[in-house]
């Protein structure tokens, strides 16, 4: 394939809005291999390693295991990389090294249990840090392997929060304030306006070049960092702008859901669609996934990803819906934006209503 035709450099901002990222274009045997590469280069010697989401609160996480017990690897890992990330970790893990693992919860224990089985057995001990929400089997089964689970509620701390409690170390007031800056954007309180800069930060950002600014700064970020952020938040707003354009609204049982698609920041579009009048908001991506978002009026987020190949929190969860079997899916997923996805997930809600008889 001629690499300009998916590089988005070349792409005017309407297609782009449309369209995946270059990296969704990679096979995933690459992506695999470089996966696999990166972390035995990462774990290899390394007396700690923490595999965590990449995002502003697991990064956080990363930054205040480093201030209380120094160098520790970082393999990140997002949610439905958790299985394939704790077998590569396993693979290359130093004998009787210390493993944790942040901003993390596996679908179901069944998709970890054996990789999960090999860590244990080959590290001095394994810690697990989070905010979501676990179903008690799975976190009896993570138990039942020695590991250490703690688990704060989703509703009122991120994980930061968690990590900062249980880790046994006096942390100065920088490493407090990151958390509770973490918790304000993980959790959309929206009351300090530092939070949008710290989500922003993570998300552009290498995790390596995040972990070592807050490390250093904490959630006050340097002026380079923040007129970068402003160059960056130019396009980033025009994306914001099309996506909320292109939204529809539909009532489900006793709820109004707010839907749309293409590639842009979901939080800022679902709190656009929340002022609009919708009681959840929908943002499926180019990609295939898509991101739910509640309100006061419906925190039952989680339920929807649920059942949808995803999970999450009360008032903001994710998922991919397991529907694409081929590129033509994939193409008829762009050209339609987003067609079955939104159907299938606007399903969800209808099915939660049923079970509620509205």
């Amino acid at each position: 394939m001629n690499d300009r035709l998916i590089d988005d450099e070349g792409l005017s901002l309407a297609r782009k809005s449309l369209l995946p990222g270059t990296g969704f274009f990679h096979p995933d045997s690459f992506d695999a291999e470089r996966a696999e590469r990166e972390t035995r280069d990462a774990v290899t010697g390394a007396e700690r390693v923490v595999v965590a989401d990449p995002d502003a609160d697991g990064l956080a996480c990363v930054a205040l295991i480093r201030e209380t017990f120094g160098p520790t690897a970082l393999v990140p890992a997002g949610p439905h990389e958790l299985s394939d990330a704790i077998d590569r970790v396993a693979d290359h893990l130093e004998p009787d090294a210390r493993v944790f693992v942040c901003d993390l919860v596996p679908d179901d224990f069944h998709y970890i249990a054996g990789q999960f089985e090999r860590l244990t057995e080959r590290a001095s001990e394994v810690s697990w840090f989070d905010h979501h929400q676990w179903d008690e089997t799975d976190m009896e089964k993570v138990r039942s392997h020695g590991a250490r689970l703690v688990v704060g509620d989703s509703e009122k701390v991120c994980s930061a929060d968690v990590t900062l409690e249980a880790l046994d170390h006096e942390f100065d007031a920088r490493y407090t304030d990151l958390a509770a800056v973490t918790r304000d954007h993980d959790l959309w309180l929206r009351e300090d306006p530092r939070s949008d800069d710290l989500a922003d930060f993570a998300y552009w950002a290498d995790p390596e070049e995040y972990v070592a600014t807050v490390s250093e700064h904490g959630a006050d970020l340097p002026a380079d960092i923040e007129i970068y952020l402003d160059e960056q938040r130019v396009e980033k707003e025009a994306l914001i702008e099309r996506a909320v354009e292109r939204a529809e609204f539909e009532d489900v049982g006793p709820w109004t859901v707010g839907v749309t698609y293409g590639r842009c920041s979901q939080n800022e579009v679902c709190e656009a669609l929340r002022e609009a009048g919708a009681d959840a908001a929908v943002v499926v991506k180019p990609s295939g996934s898509a991101s739910i978002r509640g309100t006061e009026n419906f925190e039952r987020c989680h339920e929807v990803a649920g059942q949808v190949n995803g999970g999450g929190h009360p008032k903001a969860a994710g998922c991919k819906p397991d529907i694409y079997d081929d590129m033509l899916d994939y193409a008829h997923h762009w050209t339609t934006r987003g067609a079955v996805t939104k159907r299938v997930i606007l399903e969800a809600f209808g099915r939660l209503a049923e079970e509620d008889g509205e």
